[in-house]
C-alpha cells in the first residue's frame, strides 16, 4: 500500500518510540530519448538527465543545500543530517537517485524542500514521467507524481517537509516549475546567495 499526495495535501510522518529513523527520497524517472523530428524518428538520441536535491534550513539558522551540483553530497550523522547516495546521469539506473534524511534529527531540522532539475536534456518534463516515492520504517510509501509539466522551466520544486513540534515531519506535495535555483528559493523565502556551479 502507498499513499498518493494531492497537490497542496499535507500528511505527517508517524513518530515512532525509537524515532522516524532513516527517511529515503526517491526520484525515478522514464530515461527513453526524447521523440522529435519527422514521423517520431529520435534526433540526436537526447535524453534527459534529472537531478534531486533539497535545499535546507536548519534551527540554528543554518541554511544550504544537497545535491550533485557543486558536489554538495551532505552527510547523515553530522549537519545537515541530509545525504544524497549519488548522480545518475541517465535515469537508467533501476534505483533512480536518493536523498536520505536522518529523520532521528528532526528536532534540530526546520524544513526540508525538496526539488528536482534538468541538467541535461531538452525541456520535457511528461516525457520524463517522473515519480518521488518517500519512504520511512515500518510505514506506507508516500508517492509524489509529477502530474503537471511545464514546457520551458528547467527547475522543480516537488515535496515540503516542514518541523512539527520537533517531534515528526509533515510532508507537502509541491509541483511548481521554475527557470532556477534562485527563483526557487525566492518563492520560498530561503534568502540564500546562488552562484553559477557544475558538476
Amino acid at each position: 500500500m502507498a499513499i498518493s499526495l494531492q497537490k497542496g495535501q499535507k500528511v505527517s510522518l508517524k513518530k515512532k518510540e525509537q524515532g522516524l529513523g532513516e527517511i529515503l527520497v526517491n526520484l525515478n524517472w522514464n530515461s527513453k530519448p526524447v521523440k522529435k523530428g519527422l514521423f517520431g524518428l529520435f534526433s540526436g538520441g537526447e535524453g534527459i538527465d534529472l537531478d534531486l536535491g533539497c535545499m535546507f534550513e536548519l534551527k540554528d539558522g543554518r541554511k544550504g543545500v544537497v545535491q550533485a551540483l557543486g558536489n554538495a553530497f551532505g552527510t547523515l550523522s553530522e549537519p545537515p543530517f541530509i545525504s544524497l547516495d549519488g548522480d545518475d546521469r541517465t535515469g537508467a539506473n533501476t534505483e533512480g537517485e536518493n536523498l536520505r534524511i536522518n529523520g532521528n534529527m528532526v528536532s534540530q531540522i526546520k524544513r526540508i524542500l525538496v526539488y528536482t532539475f534538468i541538467y541535461e536534456g531538452v525541456t520535457n518534463w511528461k516525457q520524463a514521467e517522473s515519480v518521488v516515492t518517500i519512504k520511512y520504517p515500518g510505514e506506507e510509501d508516500i508517492i509524489v507524481k509529477m502530474d503537471e509539466f511545464s514546457t520551458n522551466d528547467r527547475m522543480c520544486g516537488l515535496a515540503l517537509l516542514e518541523n512539527v513540534n520537533d517531534e515528526t515531519f509533515s510532508v507537502e506535495k509541491i509541483i511548481r516549475f521554475y527557470p532556477g535555483h534562485e527563483a526557487l528559493d525566492r518563492a520560498f523565502g530561503w534568502g540564500m546567495k546562488w552562484t553559477p556551479g557544475r558538476k
